[in-house]
């Protein structure tokens, strides 16, 4: 039976059953493949015949993971990475050339900012940022030269968004590759493709693992697209272990009932922390004050698992509520099961110089609240203790 439906699609989606009639997809642990003969072995390395060749390439469980996130966010093709970083790096790599010119939203994870300004900015890729909350300014900033646009919207940590819809415009008016980094929002919240957008990354590491477990990434397109992405990929060699793509491609199974409570829980948070009287500044896609909240209420089902507030007081204040949680888990991860707090300008964004963070809205007194699971009771109750 075909379904359209997204829940159905993440549970059903299976490889073909072994002769044991297996319910639960095996994982497939083997490095390499036996083949027929010396013909289908020239066959496979040739691409005249599909099948796999070598778990560097293709895996029977990161092919299904793939083939699932490729329906859940309406692409054609994808390739599984063994990190969220080496799915950004690779699709950087891929890409981008000596001489290349990048328009990057200027609030990105950390990782993804060192990747610029230290890695391709060596090899003659050159780079600009722009503000999410000025679309004004994009274009300008586009040269002859100019390649891609890459955005995560909801940024990291800010929770910024940019209408994917404007994006997806600007790029095809100028020829441009869109890359979205969607893992705060998920495909079960968002799916840039029907934006505009050309390739959707995740760091499975997130939501789509969504229990702390494992690390992985990857990369979604059309075929076009992703063939240039295992081209690269075949021979840098970032692929995704069976062993991860099989908890991955399980955890899809849940990751709709998860978000609906992620969201739920973190919208709860976020309106009783925009009235808390030591609370600075909250930032949370649905709340009404969210200055993008129009373009987040249509591009986004809900508005997701990740809270961002400014204590008032500065570093120290920040540093005495983390100290203070009892329940919360002080991590630099984010969409577990588990509530998890972080300070970004001393953890994930340390890298970057004081100015920059206060370019994208990162305060000495600013931390992102993973939401998790929890009864939401337990969790107000944490952060109320915490801030007392």
């Amino acid at each position: 039976m075909k379904s359209e439906n997204f829940e159905t699609i993440a549970i059903r989606t299976q490889t073909e059953r072994s002769l044991h009639k297996e319910h639960s997809s095996p994982i497939y642990l083997t490095s390499s493949y036996k083949f027929e003969d010396a013909e289908e072995m020239r066959a496979l390395f040739a691409n005249e015949k599909e099948g796999n060749v070598y778990s560097r390439y293709s895996n029977p469980n990161t092919s299904e993971f793939i083939d699932k996130m490729c329906l859940l966010e309406g692409a054609e093709d994808g390739f599984a990475t063994a990190t969220g970083m080496a799915a950004i790096f690779t699709t950087f790599g891929a890409f981008l050339k000596n001489g290349d010119h990048l328009v990057s939203s200027r609030s990105v994870f950390g990782s993804t900012h060192q990747l610029l300004t230290n890695v391709f900015s060596n090899w003659g890729v050159t780079f600009d940022y722009a503000d999410l909350d000025k679309p004004q300014d994009w274009e300008a900033l586009i040269k002859p030269n100019t390649k891609m646009i890459f955005v995560e919207t909801p940024s990291n940590p800010g929770i910024d968004i940019i209408d994917l819809e404007f994006l997806g415009g600007l790029a095809k008016k100028h020829n441009l590759l869109l890359v979205v980094d969607n893992c705060f929002a998920t495909p079960y919240l968002q799916q840039p493709i029907k934006y505009g957008a050309h390739i959707s990354i995740h760091s499975a590491t997130k939501y789509i693992d969504g229990q702390g477990r494992v690390l992985g990434g990857i990369i979604l397109g059309t075929k076009e697209l992703i063939a240039e992405v295992v081209g690269f990929a075949r021979h840098s060699g970032p692929a995704l272990s069976p062993f991860n793509a099989w908890i991955l491609s399980k955890s899809l199974e849940t990751l709709a009932i998860r978000m609906d409570r992620h969201c739920e829980n973190a919208l709860k948070v976020a309106e009783y922390l925009e009235k808390h009287p030591k609370i600075k500044l909250v930032k949370y896609p649905f709340l009404p004050s969210h200055p993008q909240y129009e373009i987040a209420k249509k591009q986004m089902k809900q508005g997701g698992g990740i809270v961002t507030i400014v204590v008032q007081g500065g570093i120290d204040a920040a540093r005495k509520f983390m100290d203070g949680l009892k329940m919360f888990s002080i991590s630099a991860n984010l969409a577990d099961t588990r509530s998890i707090a972080t300070h970004p300008a001393t953890s994930t964004h340390s890298k970057l110089t004081e100015e920059q963070r206060n370019e994208v809205g990162i305060e000495q007194g600013s931390i992102r609240l993973s939401i998790g699971l929890e009864h939401i009771n337990d969790i107000l109750a944490d952060i109320e203790q915490a801030l007392a």
